[in-house]
Formats: structure tokens, sequence, C-alpha cells
């Protein structure tokens, strides 16, 4: 059965979130808040939590997986960044969009996209999620929570545990979500002299970024 963490939403208790850290680093997957919806997380480097993660998720190898990153530093080891879109990425984090780059040699091949050699990075604007990245100490690999066959981003952690307690670690509630999904930016023809790409229109506002 999931274990349930309650933590206040602007300051979190340190003890709860040490121990879904903890959980973590035993393989497990959590249901994790953000600034967009509730997320499945997990360790990057966990061959078997991303499997599984994939498959409580109902999707395949090639559906674009994301890393939440702490900050822009963090994000820079995992993907090729080059001054321009540095400064994009500058001005839309912390924030509700996900950034399509290019996959350094610090992403595991199999998490990246098998054709491109792309994935998905976004730094949270949510302080629940930031304190447990800190105390995690490297980004998570995680997926927007739908449960299969449906569409709409589950927002209320009972909700999520009630369907889901047999398949995760815990549920980290830190009150409902926005329930909205991000905004989601391909950067990769950047690399080239392009322009972005919005992929997909959110809670991000893409019009503050100039797209």
């Amino acid at each position: 059965m999931a274990q349930y963490f309650e933590v206040h939403p602007d300051n979190p208790q340190p003890r709860l979130l040490k121990q879904a850290v903890a959980l973590l680093e035993r393989g497990g997957i959590l249901a994790v808040p953000t600034d967009s919806s509730y997320a499945l997380a997990c360790h990057l480097d966990d061959k078997a939590a991303a499997d599984r993660l994939r498959q409580i998720r109902g999707v395949d190898d090639k559906h674009h997986l994301t890393l939440l990153c702490r900050d822009l530093s963090e994000l820079a080891n995992y993907a090729r960044v080059d001054n321009r879109q540095y400064r994009l990425l500058k001005s839309a984090t912390p924030g509700a969009y996900t950034f399509i780059l290019e996959a350094t040699r610090e992403v595991p091949r199999r998490v990246s996209h098998p054709q491109r050699k792309t994935i998905g990075l976004r730094v949270p604007d949510h302080r629940a999620l930031q304190e447990l990245l800190l105390l995690h100490g490297a980004p998570l690999l995680a997926t927007t929570l739908i449960p299969p066959n449906e569409s709409a981003s589950l927002n209320d952690a009972q909700d999520i545990r009630d369907r889901f307690e047999h398949q995760l670690a815990g549920v980290i509630d830190a009150g409902a979500c926005p329930s909205e999904p991000t905004s989601v930016i391909d950067m990769t023809p950047m690399g080239t002299g392009g322009e972005p790409v919005v992929v997909r229109e959110g809670r991000g506002d893409v019009s503050a970024l100039g797209l």
C-alpha cells in the first residue's frame, strides 16, 4: 500500500519528504504535485523503476518522459543548450513549461527518445516538489499522471491513492494542483538557427516568451 505524506504546500515538512526520498532510492514510484498537475516520478538511474512508471502510465518507450530539475544549472547537465536557448530557458524557469532539448550523455539512452535522442526537461515552480528534488539531490524521471485509456490528469491526492495504492510506493499530498498540463516547447530547431516550436499550449503562457 502506498505511503501517504500530507505536507504543507508552502512549508513542507523535511522529515516527511526525507521518507519519500528513501522510497525513491529503493526503486519506488511516487505521485508528486507540480505546478501543472500531479505526476508520476522515479529515480533517473533505476531502469526497473522507469519501466514500471511507463507501465502504470500505459505508455511505451516512444513516449517522451520528462526530467524534473531543481534549476537551470542542473538542467544544463542533461541537455545541450546554446546561448540562445539558455536565454529563453532563463526567462521561463521555474514555471509550467516542458522543454524538448537534445540530450547529453548524462541521460541514459533508454530514457531519451529512441529516434531523436531528445529529452523533455522542466523546472517546476512548486515548493514541495522543489524541496523533494533538493533532498533527493538529482533530477527525477517523470510523466504526467494520466490513467491508461483516459485523457485527463489526476488532481486529487486521495483519489490517486485510492486508484493506485498497490502500484505506487507513496503519494505526496500538498493540496490540489491546477490540473492543467504544461506548455511544451521544442527547442531543438534553435540548435540549427531555427525557431522554437510550440508543441502544446498549456498552463505556461507562451506569449510571455514571445512565442
